[in-house]
């Protein structure tokens, strides 16, 4: 059988650390980045006779969620206790949700036009993700890939491997963090959709401010359960699961890479063994791990020391009514309210810091496409550049509008307003202020600028010779050396206003 008489199968456990300024059982502190073992307590350090008491802010987020993907959220749920042995997790057991979790359904659905699009906002600074999203770009249709259930549960602490001395520490702090995981049906075929799919969920869960999602810190992890099976075969092969991966190109390496293998088993005749595999980025490839667990391999019972859950139709509503605006209907809403191109909405709506920026300059009466433009040539290329991410841009509406403005009364040149907009993206500084007092503004004294000509005209007698022999491009040339002896502040229309004139 060749490759094409195989169909993969693919379903992803996503897991999503959500952004409290909390712990989900505790009061310490979430913040990432800070010396280890310093946020902790006795309830994540899983001492006796602690109890643990749920954050409200997780129980709301998780709704939110559920109802951007269309879940049907339970109105009595509960958490259960999953127990292992492991460092990196004090209590033995992880506190999750397995009978009866907080929401169950949905979908999420995978737009053509999105998944063809590269990505251009520029941080992500996951390893590679950037070529990985120029590979991975879809030619499928539009999708639907089911949702089986979305359960919050609690994350274990990180092990931390001294390659020098061989030894391996622990650190506690994240050790009850909340997350989410969000549990997807075996509805996707290839890499292109999981990405899709990836994309999707990163992206409403940014909208709704639930989560930052940055794969490199670890708040968006993915698990990919995948098979394989004969074209047209209803019967699901045995699937493996591939744990962890912390990139988008991981993601699709490894789904790639599994695939071949399990089809390259079955063609020779062998078996595919359910059990769970660890990706090596460096070697791209994968290795086994253990035997793919059952839930009953993890003695699941409901935990104790917390009650059940109830949620109120009221509750809901509360909570629906609070939600931001997201990605599709703020699409919808750009192409009824802003005369610009669907190329440039879908840039500008990648991101709610983007989207609402632009949103903010254009209400200050600057022209919606203007702002485009500045957006998608200067911001989304520094952006891309320094590795920012849209949420770390500090560019005030009015600062952005005033130095628009600027460049449009031709107080500056376009050259000069993008030297400003580079400070600006570093430090919010006032446009009109810098361009001020660094001497940036437009010099509109003729006579300068007539004798400033003159020495260039006679520095290039060639390029003058070219132009009188009818080359026109010598005069852009010309044009662009009396611009570089103006640093850049001078008006280049008036500038061939007056070339033109002594050139006769």
């Amino acid at each position: 059988m060749t490759n094409r008489e195989y169909e993969t199968v693919i379903g992803l456990e996503v897991h999503v650390e959500l952004s409290t300024r909390t712990k989900i059982f505790c009061g310490c502190s979430t913040r990432f980045g800070d010396k280890p073992n310093t946020h902790t307590c006795p309830v994540c350090l899983g001492m006796p006779g602690a109890l643990p008491v749920l954050n409200r802010q997780v129980l709301e987020d998780a709704i939110a969620v559920g109802l951007a993907f269309h879940s049907r959220i339970a109105e009595r749920s509960r958490f259960d206790r999953k127990n292992y042995f492991y460092p990196d997790n004090p209590q033995n057991y992880q506190i999750s949700q397995l009978y009866l979790p907080i929401c169950r359904g949905g979908y999420v659905e995978l737009d053509q036009d999105l998944t063809e699009r590269k990505v251009s906002e520029g941080t992500d600074a996951e390893k590679g993700e950037r070529d990985t999203k120029e590979k991975a770009d879809c030619k499928c249709a539009a999708k639907r890939i089911r949702i089986a259930e979305i359960h919050m549960e609690e994350d274990a602490g990180k092990l931390i491997h001294d390659e020098k001395t061989g030894e391996t520490y622990v650190d506690y702090n994240r050790s009850g963090v909340p997350l989410l995981e969000i549990v997807s049906e075996q509805d996707m075929r290839n890499a292109q959709e999981v990405i899709a799919y990836l994309e999707k969920i990163r992206t409403t869960l940014r909208y709704l401010g639930v989560s930052d999602c940055r794969m490199q810190e670890g708040s968006l992890r993915a698990d990919v359960n995948l098979s394989v099976r004969e074209a047209g075969r209803a019967e699901l092969g045995t699937r493996t699961e591939m744990k962890n991966l912390s990139s988008f190109h991981a993601v699709v390496l490894a789904v790639e890479e599994e695939s071949r293998r399990q089809i390259a088993i079955l063609k020779a005749g062998g078996e595919v063994i359910q059990e769970t595999r660890r990706w090596d980025e460096g070697k791209n490839t994968s290795y086994s791990m253990r035997g793919k667990e059952d839930a009953k391999d993890y003695r699941y019972f409901p935990d104790p020391d917390l009650g059940d859950i109830c949620v109120s139709g009221e509750q809901i509503t509360g909570i629906y009514e609070k939600m931001p605006e997201l990605r599709e209907e703020k699409r919808q809403r750009f192409r009824q309210v802003y005369p610009i191109p669907d190329y440039d909405i879908d840039l500008l709506t990648q991101s709610r810091e983007l989207a609402d920026l632009f949103e903010a300059v254009a209400a200050l009466g600057i022209a919606p496409k203007k702002v485009s433009n500045w957006m998608m040539g200067e911001l989304l290329r520094l952006m891309k550049e320094r590795e920012t991410d849209s949420s770390q841009v500090r560019i005030s509406p009015e600062h952005f509008a005033q130095l628009i403005g600027m460049c449009e009364r031709k107080e500056i040149t376009n050259t000069v307003g993008k030297e400003i907009f580079e400070v600006m993206f570093e430090q919010d500084i006032d446009p009109a202020a810098y361009a001020l007092q660094h001497g940036l503004k437009t010099v509109s004294d003729k006579n300068r600028l007539r004798m400033t000509v003159k020495d260039v005209l006679a520095e290039n007698t060639k390029s003058v010779s070219d132009f009188r022999a009818g080359k026109e491009k010598a005069m852009g040339f010309l044009i662009g050396q009396t611009m570089k002896k103006m640093h850049g502040q001078a008006d280049p229309e008036v500038i061939r206003q007056i070339l033109g004139e002594l050139l006769q």
